[in-house]
């Protein structure tokens, strides 16, 4: 559905191999992907899984959506029929150094200011990874003097075999608890991405986060730290003006993205962009052009003079609460009527009611199981924040465009996942910004 799957069809294809696809979503849900790969010969089995379909390839390309104690997986491992993800094969393919950028919030910003970076001083910089494109579409791009820079999700890291050059680690929440169990579970998935790294690689680690912190105990390459509140070896914050180690490289004005995460990720991209070499006059260029990654705090439009903002991306508590904080922060004077809700992944949603309780006016429920967690957490008291349910987007637009006055924020920042009434979450966003097009 995001593309990936789309591109691993297509890259064995063009190999010469004889490929089937199969996927448990009916031909009619599957229809632009499938629409894709029209001109291509491929034998499909959708709707439902075949048993002798994975007893009888020599290869299963494994969806990262797919957990790991799949039955049909168990099925080919059985009959020692050989699994592997888009992402290892990548690592195993790729003749250029990678940058992996991993974390539970801030990957994409990372990785796509990082590019914008080394833009500036190399040629071939390429951006792939979890963005809607398997890193495989790029292969014959790559040359060893490339560049690649790889956002890499919880399950892309689940099977690799291999780490990037250097790697980046931002942040940690509990999240995907639906398919880890444990945090514990979840943080040694992250953990991947510097376990076969040696002493020649590099490791950049938000000092700040103390888990995050502590991962320098089992990592073998060379490590770089950045922080807000501590100088360190990698890029840290004294006042407005950015350091990294010693040297002084640009102030966090020069940038257009507020809040104290996008000051984190700002801080991880210049460290990695600081050990290639980016020189501070193209830094700071970057910096005054750079305005975010779509479908994260996004701002859609302004219509009589209220802000629409897309932040659907923010798929679990912490995510919410940042973009509420940084929207309150730089507002503090409008109205925040927040559009939040779906299906929970074994979240925890506490923090994110005392948030809406101090930030947001007006709070809009899409329908959905975290939701109804989110109401109760309010337990009878919702201190002056009014409480709507809808039962879609169109209806959430409208009635959070009812609520606005000149001067308000009506920011979209679901806090779950979407999978009840959409494609995924980047379908949620567009049909947040459709409807708001219409107003």
């Amino acid at each position: 559905m995001h593309g990936g799957g789309v591109g691993v069809a297509k890259f064995f294809c063009k190999q010469g191999a004889a490929v089937l696809v199969t996927d448990l979503k009916r031909k009619t849900q599957l229809k632009k992907s499938l629409d894709k790969l029209k001109n291509y010969k491929i034998k499909y089995t959708l709707g439902k899984h075949k048993k002798e379909d994975f007893i009888e390839a020599d290869l299963i390309i494994k969806s990262p959506a797919v957990p790991p104690e799949s039955l049909y997986l168990a099925i080919a491992k059985r009959h020692k029929v050989k699994i592997d993800t888009d992402t290892n094969l990548f690592f195993k393919l790729c003749k250029a150094p990678i940058i992996g950028v991993t974390g539970t919030k801030g990957k994409s910003t990372i990785a796509t200011l990082i590019y914008n970076f080394l833009k500036t001083r190399y040629r071939n910089v390429i951006l792939a990874g979890n963005i809607g494109v398997s890193p495989l579409e790029y292969l014959d791009k790559i040359k060893k003097s490339s560049l690649v820079v790889l956002e890499l999700s919880s399950f892309e890291l689940e099977d690799l075999e291999r780490s990037p050059h250097i790697a980046v680690i931002n942040s940690i929440f509990p999240d995907h608890l639906d398919r880890y169990k444990t945090i514990t579970n979840y943080i040694k998935a992250k953990k991947t991405i510097f376990k076969h790294q040696t002493s020649s690689d590099f490791l950049i680690l938000n000092y700040d986060d103390k888990t995050i912190r502590n991962f320098r105990r089992e990592a073998s390459s060379k490590i770089y730290f950045f922080s807000i509140s501590k100088k360190q070896n990698g890029c840290w914050l004294k006042h407005d003006k950015i350091f990294f180690g010693e040297k002084s490289v640009c102030n966090i004005s020069d940038f257009k993205l507020a809040g104290k995460h996008n000051v984190l990720n700002i801080l991880a991209a210049l460290t990695a962009a600081k050990i290639l070499r980016v020189d501070n006059k193209n830094i700071k260029m970057v910096a005054s052009k750079f305005k975010g990654v779509k479908s994260r705090e996004e701002l859609v439009a302004i219509k009589d003079g209220v802000r629409y903002i897309n932040d659907t991306t923010a798929t679990m508590p912490e995510a919410a609460i940042a973009a509420v904080r940084t929207f309150k922060a730089r507002f503090p004077d409008s109205k925040i009527i927040l559009i939040a809700g779906g299906e929970d992944k074994n979240l925890k949603y506490k923090n994110l009611a005392e948030a809406i309780k101090k930030k947001v006016d007006c709070l809009v429920l899409l329908p959905g199981t975290a939701s109804g967690k989110l109401k109760k957490e309010f337990k009878g008291s919702t201190e002056g924040v009014k409480i709507f349910s809808v039962k879609s987007m169109a209806e959430a637009v409208k009635k959070a465009n009812s609520l606005a006055q000149k001067g308000d924020i009506v920011l979209l920042s679901p806090a779950a996942a979407s999978f009840n009434l959409f494609k995924n979450e980047f379908d949620r966003g567009e049909k947040f910004n459709k409807e708001v097009k219409k107003l």
